[in-house]
């Protein structure tokens, strides 16, 4: 059984950054892609950014280009998101999800992504 936890939300003024680290258990974490997707309230479950198991190959939502990255420790079985220049707009539950495969073209998708942590709310006030 996996489970993701992630941490490191909170309440951040518009112009600061936050990191975000989801920690994986239960089973082999590398060779996977693990992904961040965000949820504001009244909207669909949005992509934010992804990486393969080597970190090779990363992949990031329009919206966060140039402003967050994602980066992972395999050895803690650990991603970690970090978060420049936040904005209002930023404001969400950011879930981490794995996939058991390394994942292509379909790596925005959520529909590609077996396993979902519980979430963390990330609140940017202006």
């Amino acid at each position: 059984q996996v489970q993701l936890v992630e941490s490191g939300g909170g309440l951040v003024q518009a112009g600061g950054s936050l990191r975000l680290s989801c920690e994986a258990s239960g089973r082999t974490f590398s060779q996977k892609t693990m992904a961040w997707f965000r949820q504001a309230p009244g909207k669909e479950r949005e992509f934010v950014a992804a990486n393969t198991w080597s970190g090779s190959r990363t992949h990031y939502g329009d919206s966060v280009k140039d402003r967050f990255t994602i980066s992972r420790d395999n050895s803690k079985n650990t991603v970690y998101l970090q978060m420049n220049s936040l904005k209002p707009e930023d404001t969400a539950v950011y879930y981490c999800a794995l996939a058991m495969r390394e994942l292509f073209s379909d790596i925005i998708f959520r529909s590609s992504y077996a396993y979902w942590g519980q979430g963390t709310q990330v609140t940017v006030s202006s």
